[in-house]
């Protein structure tokens, strides 16, 4: 009997059915795949959203300062990374050449700032890192140059770079432009010793900055000095350009006392007397200034003019042999061939510390010669008991003849 198929039915054969059901398998299998999975979703059975809080976009906002692509930046006070609804993790500041920038995070992790001024005329790349309170980090970056000033300074400094000097050498600096903030300035010059000593800064006027220790260098110390003076306003509109690392080291102990009533020199070392000189000092109306001197300058022969230093056509002397330079004004301890019987006697100098000698400077065994080839710059000569009073702190390299409580102000 002929079986006819119901209206509107499908003729599907065993093949046919078994397509079908496949495919519907493989559409339940799509959407579940696109769901993510089972149980993942919100009110999804027992343990419901584990992870999709700290999946999400970290709430944390980073702000840096000046904004990214910013020109003629100021070299202080303008770089400032913070942070909204979260804390500060890392932020690393480099120049173009790959150096870091100091800096600290503070306020629990709410900002950084710099802790040095930046160079001037440079590009710095900015990389600051945040996590909110669920852990998600957030990220900003930043690039931004700092100005190129139109007025600069610099510092001329002494002792030399490399140089051996005496227990009494400061690092002194002078600088080409009258300084108007004088803390940002010291700020940038960083004093290092080796074995560590507290050194201190001390202006002269405002254009010399002097550092030195409490009492004289220990033999042999090491000291660093980094100048870091580039991007420093010095003054309004005034900036360094100046970026070294000196170096010095303290050579021997010697420190030479002049008596100016008994009109002799004791040379010591490490504290021994190693030579006692007969001397001449400034004679009654040219005194010899009085306290601690150190040694600026040494000049095999030189030529003294009283017009030089105030003392109009008093004598002109042009072959001066073995002279060390002790103070600005012009009082040095030198050689001395006219003296005739003063040294050890009386004092005949118009101010200087007189040592008999050969005109010429020839003869190796006087004891000016003698002085001079066993002395070095930064050694420290003496004077006391001469009628005048003592010698200016800044007249010279004499800052020791300021008291330690006086100097650290």
């Amino acid at each position: 009997m002929n079986m006819r198929p119901e209206a509107g039915a499908s003729v599907v054969g065993r093949r046919g059915r078994g397509r079908l059901v496949l495919t519907a398998g493989a559409l339940v299998l799509s959407l579940a795949a696109c769901g993510g999975g089972g149980g993942s979703g919100a009110g999804a059975g027992p343990g419901g959203d584990k992870g999709g809080a700290r999946d999400g976009q970290s709430a944390a906002a980073v702000s840096i300062a000046p904004r990214p692509g910013a020109t003629g930046v100021d070299t202080s006070g303008a770089l400032k990374v913070g942070v909204t609804r979260g804390r500060l993790t890392e932020v690393t500041v480099k120049d173009a050449k790959g150096a870091k920038v100091e800096g600290s995070i503070s306020g629990g992790g709410a900002s950084w700032t710099p802790s040095t001024h930046l160079a001037a005329g440079t590009a710095y790349t900015v990389h600051a890192v945040a996590e909110d309170s669920a852990g998600r980090k957030a990220a900003e970056d930043s690039r931004f140059t700092t100005l190129t000033p139109k007025n600069t300074f610099v510092g001329s400094f002494t002792p030399e770079d490399g140089s051996t000097v005496g227990v009494g050498m400061p690092f002194s600096l002078r600088f080409s432009r009258g300084i108007t903030h004088p803390a940002d300035v010291e700020k940038a010059v960083r004093v290092a010793t080796e074995p560590a000593v507290d050194v201190e800064g001390h202006w002269f006027g405002n254009d010399r900055l002097d550092f030195r220790p409490e009492k004289y260098w220990k033999a042999g110390t090491k000291v660093t000095v980094d100048l870091d003076l580039d991007g420093v306003e010095g003054r309004e509109g005034v900036y360094g350009k100046q970026h070294k690392t000196v170096t010095f080291t303290i050579g021997r102990n010697q420190v030479s006392v002049v008596d100016a009533e008994k009109h002799t020199m004791k040379v010591t070392r490490e504290g021994k007397v190693v030579k006692t000189i007969p001397v001449t000092t400034g004679k009654p109306g040219y005194e010899t200034w009085n306290g601690q001197m150190v040694m600026s300058e040494k000049l095999a022969v030189t030529r003294m003019n009283g017009e030089t230093v105030g003392y109009g056509g008093e004598y002109d002397i042009k072959d001066v042999p073995h002279a060390i330079r002790l103070t600005t004004s012009g009082t040095f301890i030198h050689g001395n061939y006219w003296g005739g019987g003063a040294f050890g006697n009386y004092n005949a100098s118009h101010g200087c510390v007189g040592l008999r000698d050969v005109r010429g400077g020839y003869d190796g065994s006087v004891p000016a010669a003698w002085f001079f080839d066993h002395s070095m710059i930064g050694d420290v000569v003496v004077v006391k008991n001469s009628h005048d009073r003592t010698v200016d702190p800044d007249n010279g390299l004499n800052g020791w003849n300021m008291p330690w409580a006086q100097w650290k102000k």
